[in-house]
């Protein structure tokens, strides 16, 4: 961390601890319609920001927690590389720190793993009011490594993240994208079918309409499956705007929902309409059916759904022995719950 920066973070939280007030940590903010309202003060780490290292090489890039996620994949571009797992911005202030807090991932996730499947280390400052390193840069290092991907989707409520380290990947040689019309149960056989195949499907996403398909790879394995899979050739813009929520299908006025669902699930018969992400793995939900509802059809289906919208019923509800190691870890790294307190459970 710079000197004086850390100085001014580690200063900030420990008059907090004195005083005992809360802090609501802050980046781009542009994820703040998950999870529940937080009153504190803010600690905001957008001025802790900038590329530390970054070895091409090595597939290894390290930064502070407050710069642009767009500085980082523009950097990661210049040198063929990217973020594999396609993670959202959703607004153009959208930070690396907020990426990790969050831990949302984009198209590609079911093909190229989450963002905790990219995180090597961290460093962060705790509830203690102490500087942290788990992990390291490579992923041979692997002290403290589990403790690292702990904080992909914390939301801040383990401690302040400061600097992440990340595995990155070399952008593929040729991507086509495809639009075959088929019907939404239909498609979720044919994806399960494929799924079992070396075809080089990198995102799979049916919109009501029509199944859209990404062919990322060598160009003889891309051409050979546009040749067998057949459909229209689209642009591949139409992955970004399915990242960043931009489609026609999230223009609707009804609240959004994200529902994770096992691999194999079917349709939903839920009120509202559907898009189902990640070959059916993610559903995005548009009704105003009572959340109870919507909750007790996918937890029937062996999945949980989240509210697009600030909330106290935004969160999927825990198990009483999930929250339980939740508050153990949380009493760990943040024993008098001045991080975030709430943002993610009452209890928490």
């Amino acid at each position: 961390m710079d000197a004086d920066l850390s100085r001014q973070l580690l200063e900030q939280v420990n008059l907090a601890l004195h005083q005992a007030t809360p802090l609501r940590i802050q980046g781009g903010n542009s994820k703040a319609m998950l999870g529940r309202p937080v009153a504190g003060e803010i600690i905001d780490l957008r001025g802790h920001r900038g590329i530390l290292n970054h070895d091409p090489s090595e597939l290894v890039l390290t930064a502070r927690a407050g710069t642009p996620l767009c500085e980082v994949e523009a950097a990661l571009r210049e040198a063929g590389q990217m973020l594999s797992c396609e993670p959202p911005h959703l607004g153009p202030a959208a930070t690396l720190g907020g990426m990790v807090a969050v831990g949302l991932s984009g198209p590609r996730r079911p093909w190229a793993g989450a963002v905790r499947d990219m995180v090597l280390g961290t460093r962060l400052i705790s509830g203690q009011g102490t500087l942290l390193r788990f992990g390291g840069e490579v992923m041979k290092n692997v002290a403290g490594y589990d403790v690292s991907r702990l904080m992909a989707g914390s939301f801040g409520c383990l401690g302040i993240l400061t600097e992440v380290s990340l595995k990155v990947l070399p952008q593929p040689r040729q991507c086509l994208s495809l639009r075959l019309s088929m019907a939404p149960q239909a498609a979720l056989i044919e994806l399960q079918r494929w799924g079992q195949q070396p075809l080089p499907i990198s995102a799979a996403c049916h919109d009501g309409e029509a199944l859209h398909l990404r062919l990322e790879g060598g160009e003889g394995s891309v051409g050979s499956a546009h040749e067998r899979l057949g459909g229209e050739v689209i642009d591949n813009h139409y992955w970004h705007d399915l990242r960043e929520q931009r489609l026609p299908f999230f223009d609707d006025p009804a609240p959004l929902w994200r529902l994770a669902l096992p691999t194999a699930s079917g349709l939903l018969d839920l009120p509202g309409r559907q898009l189902l992400d990640w070959g059916g793995a993610q559903r995005w939900l548009k009704s105003s059916a009572p959340a109870a509802l919507i909750r007790e059809q996918v937890a029937k289906a062996g999945g949980h759904a989240t509210a697009y919208a600030p909330g106290d019923d935004s969160s999927a509800p825990l198990s009483p022995a999930l929250l339980r190691y939740h508050q153990a870890l949380k009493a760990q790294l943040d024993p008098q719950g001045l991080f975030n307190p709430g943002r993610l459970y009452a209890d928490l």
